[in-house]
C-alpha cells in the first residue's frame, strides 16, 4: 500500500508510522498508522534508525539487529542478533534459550492455562526493566511494560489475580536468523517508522513508556 501511494505521489515518503497505546479494555482500539511521514504529537525526543539487518530469513521482513539486557545488573538475555519488528504479533517474542535467561532473572514460571510467564505479586515488586539496544541507542523497557494487563486476565483465560508477563518464546534457539519479534506489546510502549526508501526502522520514546497502565 505505501509502495503505491508513494510511487503514485499521493504521499511524500514512502514510509510508514505506527503508533499504538497500552491498553486495559479489548474493546478500545488506539492505533494510529501514519502514511508518507510522521506525527509528532505521538512521540516525545527524536527518532533514531537502525539499518535493516541482512541476516536470514529475518532480512525477508522489518528486520534489525538488536541485544537485549535485564536490570541495573545488565544480565545479557539475548546478546545481539537478528529479528523483525511486527505490529501482527501479539507479545514480545524471543530464542528460547534467552527466555530461559529471562525466567533465570525474574524467577517468573510458565503458567499451564494460558502458556504466558507468571510471577507472584512479590516478584512484580521487584521486577526490573529490560534495556534493549539498537543501533547503539538502548531503549528502555519496565517492568510495566512487561506485564500482561490485568483488567484482561480473564480474555485469556488466566485469573484475575494473577501476574502474566508478554514475554514468550519465539520457538527455537539462538542463532536461527529470527531470534526475536518485537511484537504489539514493545510497539505500545515505543513509536516505530518504517522506512522503505532508505531501508531502516526508527524508533522514539513516547508519552506512554514509562507509563503504569498495566
Amino acid at each position: 500500500v505505501t509502495d503505491n501511494l508513494f510511487s503514485q505521489g499521493t504521499i511524500p515518503q514512502d514510509l510508514v508510522a505506527v503508533s499504538f497505546e497500552p491498553t486495559t479494555s479489548d474493546s478500545i482500539t488506539n492505533g494510529e498508522l501514519t502514511f508518507g511521514g510522521t506525527d509528532s504529537s505521538r512521540f516525545t525526543g527524536s527518532i533514531s534508525f537502525a539499518p535493516l539487518t541482512t541476516t536470514s530469513p529475518a532480512s525477508a521482513f522489518w528486520g534489525i539487529d538488536e541485544s537485549i539486557t535485564y536490570g541495573t545488573s545488565k544480565t545479557s538475555i539475548l546478546t545481539e542478533t537478528a529479528g523483525i519488528v511486527d505490529t501482527g504479533t501479539t507479545l514480545l517474542l524471543i530464542a528460547s534459550d534467552a527466555l530461559t535467561r529471562y525466567q533465570s532473572a525474574t524467577g517468573s514460571v510458565e503458567d499451564e492455562t494460558t502458556g504466558l510467564l507468571r510471577v507472584t505479586t512479590a516478584q512484580f515488586t521487584n521486577l526490573q526493566s529490560l534495556f534493549f539496544n539498537i543501533n547503539g541507542v538502548t531503549y528502555e523497557f519496565t517492568a510495566n511494560a512487561q506485564a500482561w494487563p490485568r483488567a484482561l486476565n480473564t480474555a485469556i483465560g488466566g485469573n484475575t489475580d494473577s501476574i502474566y508477563l508478554i514475554v514468550g518464546s519465539i520457538g527455537t534457539p539462538t542463532g536461527e536468523g529470527l531470534d526475536f519479534i518485537n511484537g504489539q506489546a514493545w510497539l505500545e510502549r515505543f513509536y516505530a517508522v518504517f522506512d522503505t526508501t532508505n531501508r531502516q526502522v526508527g524508533f522514539a520514546t513516547t508519552s506512554f513508556t514509562d507509563a503504569t497502565t498495566n
